[in-house]
């Protein structure tokens, strides 16, 4: 995939990358098909699991051949050979892979409500602002809600309360919301743990019974980290 190096800290080999389809991917030095320093500069690289892969760069042609970095040497090696290459012949920047072209920052808490089940059902990296987790919380309440009340309505039309039966409807309408939600749910904590400046294995508080529910909801209401950090830039959205 086709992505552009947002930022990357030699001293510390980590970096950020906007891939073509929107998504924001993070790499190490190791991530690197040969150890060299990056600039803002256009690349190639293997997505998977938020991370980005044998990353090497394709705007080789941009820099001198005094200051040609080892990664666009191996780009330009592997171009097919012609005769009398000149600089537009080269691999074309991708200069319209930058912050631009990230998804839209949602107008209203039901899109982020519904980003964390789309873009975001699988996305455990990245940071999320105070007002997304908020967001989605409270449509994930009322989405609850909605199906409690499907469930009960149906087991009362069907006679299951009269006989008192287990109220089978509801019951598994409520197990299939919250397994259809859990991983979501987890990947929003996740990142807004993230946001703080937080490792993300501090979600495992909320297994303390109580206690740990009520950490988490200590650390949801306090405010978005003011600068980057490991895990990403600030937010879209939130004044520094």
């Amino acid at each position: 995939m086709r992505g552009e190096v947002l930022h990357y800290d030699e001293d510390q080999g980590f970096g950020f990358i906007t891939g073509a389809d929107g998504n924001r991917y993070t790499f190490t030095r190791e991530n690197l098909r040969r150890q060299t320093a990056l600039t803002m500069t256009a690349v190639e690289f293997q997505p998977g699991g938020g991370q980005a892969r044998d990353v090497f760069s394709i705007a080789g042609h941009t820099t001198s051949p005094a200051a040609a970095s080892p990664v666009a040497d191996a780009a330009m090696n592997a171009a097919p050979a012609q005769a009398g290459t000149a600089p537009a012949a080269a691999p074309p920047q991708a200069g319209h892979f930058g912050r631009s072209s990230e998804p839209a920052e949602p107008s209203d808490l039901w899109g982020y409500f519904w980003r964390g089940l789309t873009q975001n059902y699988f996305n455990f990296a990245g940071r999320a602002r105070r007002k997304e987790y908020w967001g989605y919380c409270l449509f994930w309440t009322i989405a609850l809600l909605v199906v409690i009340g499907i469930g009960v309505f149906a087991d009362s039309e069907m006679g299951n309360f009269d006989n008192a039966e287990i109220p089978a409807v509801t019951v598994g309408l409520f197990g299939v919301f919250l397994l259809a939600t859990f991983l979501p749910g987890l990947g929003m904590i996740v990142r807004r743990l993230h946001d703080l400046g937080l490792t993300g294995w501090l979600c495992l508080l909320i297994l303390i019974p109580t206690f740990g529910s009520l950490i988490i909801l200590v650390f949801a209401l306090i405010p978005t980290q003011g600068r980057e950090n490991q895990w990403g830039p600030v937010p879209a959205g939130v004044s520094t």
